[in-house]
This record gives C-alpha cells, sequence and structure tokens, in this order.
C-alpha cells in the first residue's frame, strides 16, 4: 500500500470514507446479530432410502397408485425395509429401481404408511460439480481463485449464520440484508484481492451502490404499493411468522442479489483504470477517467443484459403460463410476481450504472500524476502495478 504520506487527496478520501462505513457494518453485526435461535416449523424427519422394487396399490393398476420398495439408509430405521407411496400420474417423477430418494418420516404411524415420497437425492451430483467448479476455478485463477472460493464460503457462512436467523428473529430484513451485504462485500474483496488500495476504492464504490440500491428500492416498493406476498413462500412466512415483514424482504433480496453483480463491476473498474495507467503512467486524471469509462459503457451494457436474461431463465415456466392465459405484455410486467423481479432487475442495474463512473472517477485520482511528482516510467502491466505502490508486485501471477 502506498505510504501515508503520498496517499493524497483521493486515497485520503476513500480511507476517510471507507472506515466509518466498516466501523458501522461492525456496529450493525453487533446489535443485530440473533440472541435467540429461529423457531422452526414441526415436520416429519427426513430419512435417505433406495427403491428395491416397484408394485402397484392392493386391487388398483400400477399407473393409478404405485408403492415403493424401499431400504431405508438414514434415520433411526436404518437397514430396515418399507413400503412408501410413489408418485404417479401425469408430471409425477418417475421412481425407478435403484434411484436414490428421500422419504419423509412419521414414526407414529404404522411401518406400511410411515414413509411418504418427498425427492430423489442429488448429492452426489452436487457435490461432483461443485468439485469441478473448484478446481476449474483454481486452475485458472491459481492463488486468486482458491481465496474467491474462501470468500464464497465466508459469503454462504453470513447468510446462514447471520442474515437468515436474523430475519427470522424479527430484526428489520432490509437493516439485516445491508449489514449482510456489506459484511459479504467486505470479506469477500479483501480476502480474495487483497489489503490495497485497489481494493479500498472497489469496495468503497460497492458499499455507497448499495445504499444507492436499497433507498431507491425502498422507494419504489413504496410508490408501486408492493405487498411483498406475490410468492407462496412469502405467504407461508407471514403466516407462521407474523413477525417477518414481507415488504421489507423483498427489499432485502434486492441489496443482496445486487451484490454479487456489483463487486465484480467495481472490482474490474478499478482494474481497467489501474491497466491503463500501467501502460502510460503520464496519463492524466480526466484520460484515466474517459479510458475507464469507455471500459465502463461495454461492462454496463453487457451487465444489464445478463440480470435480464438470467431472470427470463429462472421464470421461464411462469412466463409460459402468462402466455398461455392471452395476458397482454401490460398485464404480465405489471402483476407483482413479474413487476417485483422487474424492480430487482432495474434497481439493481441503475446501481450499477452509477458504480462505474464512481469506481473510475475514485480510482482515476488515485492513481493518476500529481503537480509536483514527476510521472514513472512506462513499464509493463506488472510493473506498472508495482509502481502505483498500490499492491505488491507480481500478486497477479499467485
Amino acid at each position: 500500500m502506498r505510504d501515508a504520506t503520498s496517499l493524497g487527496r483521493v486515497g485520503w478520501l476513500v480511507l476517510g470514507s471507507l472506515v466509518p462505513l466498516v466501523l458501522a457494518t461492525i456496529v450493525g453485526l453487533v446489535l443485530l446479530w440473533p440472541s435467540e435461535q429461529a423457531p422452526q416449523v414441526e415436520s416429519g424427519a427426513l430419512v435417505d432410502a433406495t427403491v428395491e422394487a416397484i408394485e402397484p396399490c392392493p386391487d388398483l393398476p400400477l399407473e393409478q397408485c404405485a408403492l415403493a420398495r424401499v431400504t431405508v439408509t438414514s434415520g433411526p430405521d436404518a437397514g430396515g425395509v418399507f413400503v412408501a407411496g410413489a408418485p404417479v400420474g401425469a408430471g409425477a417423477p418417475e421412481v425407478r429401481v435403484g434411484d436414490a430418494v428421500v422419504l419423509q418420516s412419521n414414526l407414529d404411524a404404522p411401518p406400511n404408511e410411515r414413509y411418504v415420497f418427498v425427492d430423489f437425492q442429488r448429492d452426489r451430483v452436487l457435490w461432483a460439480l461443485a468439485a469441478a467448479f473448484a478446481v476449474a476455478v483454481v486452475v485458472v485463477a491459481r492463488w486468486r481463485g482458491l481465496a474467491a472460493l474462501v470468500g464464497l464460503a465466508a459469503s454462504l457462512g453470513v447468510l446462514m449464520v447471520f442474515v437468515l436467523p436474523a430475519v427470522l428473529a424479527g430484526s428489520p430484513p432490509l437493516w439485516v440484508a445491508t449489514v449482510g451485504a456489506s459484511t459479504i462485500a467486505i470479506i469477500t474483496m479483501v480476502t480474495a484481492h487483497g489489503f490495497s488500495l485497489r481494493t479500498g476504492v472497489a469496495l468503497l464504490s460497492t458499499l455507497l451502490s448499495l445504499l444507492l440500491i436499497a433507498v431507491l428500492g425502498a422507494g419504489v416498493i413504496e410508490a408501486g404499493s408492493f405487498t411483498g406476498l406475490a410468492d407462496e413462500s412469502s405467504t407461508f412466512l407471514q403466516a407462521y411468522l407474523g413477525t417477518v415483514d414481507p415488504r421489507g424482504l423483498l427489499l432485502a433480496g434486492l441489496v443482496i442479489g445486487a451484490l454479487g453483480v456489483l463487486d465484480d463491476v467495481t472490482i474490474t473498474q478499478t482494474a481497467a483504470v489501474t491497466e491503463v495507467a500501467a501502460a502510460d503512467p503520464s496519463l492524466s486524471r480526466r484520460a484515466l477517467v474517459e479510458s475507464g469509462l469507455r471500459v465502463g459503457r461495454h461492462h454496463v451494457a453487457a451487465t444489464v443484459n445478463t440480470l435480464v436474461l438470467a431472470y427470463a431463465g429462472a421464470a421461464l415456466p411462469l412466463l409460459l403460463l402468462f402466455t398461455l392465459s392471452g395476458s397482454g405484455l401490460g398485464q404480465v410486467i405489471t402483476n407483482e410476481l413479474v413487476a417485483q423481479e422487474v424492480v430487482r432487475t432495474l434497481v439493481g442495474a441503475l446501481g450499477i450504472v452509477a458504480a462505474v463512473p464512481l469506481t473510475t472517477a475514485l480510482a482515476a485520482g488515485l492513481l493518476a500524476p500529481r503537480p509536483g511528482r514527476s510521472a514513472a516510467p512506462a513499464r509493463g502491466p506488472r510493473e506498472g502495478l508495482g509502481a502505483t505502490n498500490a499492491y505488491p508486485q507480481g500478486t497477479d501471477d499467485q
């Protein structure tokens, strides 16, 4: 990191703005940390089993009623053979001999009614996919990729240990999401990209953009009379836990969802400006900003398209249902179930658009030559990064 005496006004601005935001995040974690265990919904325990045979129900054809003879592989009945109802009919999943399945148990019921089919086991497939993903990331990005995986694990930890329990405990979802997203941003950026002024610029831009998204999202949700009860999950939470604010939950999802794209944009913009400054250290601040914005325009255009297509892909069955109903485009978009996703997309995109010039201006101000200081001789990108003292030389090869 730069010597404290050579930070310049922009460097001190970054540090002076970042420190209070980090401290506020820590205070938020302390104040909102759940002190009680989240309530649990009473339901039958889930156990693993293997299908040994498929048989018809007594006096009924297999097409109308089927029973699966299974060997339970977990739980108190592990090793036992039981009969469980198998799904049949149009659209029902096909259960075959040898399938690994998940059953819901009711130990108080008779043995032939104790287990009910719930789902297929997918742990082996998912673990294999996760392992392939981790290997690919480490092979391509090397130590930086490994650091990113550690940051990913930390993100999941913050969600599972803080965000979800705090919301279930009755804390305001927006505050919980903002503090949780800020915590994730701090941990993942420092872990994946190191402790440097470049990381500080990206982190400051991310946190400020998150605040903008939270404020803008709150205004849109209020103006659009959103209830937050468009999907069944929110309705169930509202019925079971009256302390959970469905509108706040909608806004919290908006903030957390935007973070995944924001940190990519801010890190990329800072890196782009850094590389330009390294290629030509004599460039003025204005020239660095213009170069960075040219990159940022392409990034914004690609990201906005990505956000829209990501939602369209996830909501394809829903969009098909609206199409079958003969609803017009206006009716489809203004329906709350679709409209809340439109709000997520557009508000998140506005935060991204705001992050690009903010990040570019801060990075350019940090790296531009200042009066009274001679410009460093032009060197390769890695040497140029070292010349700015923004982070250690050679770290991008790790």
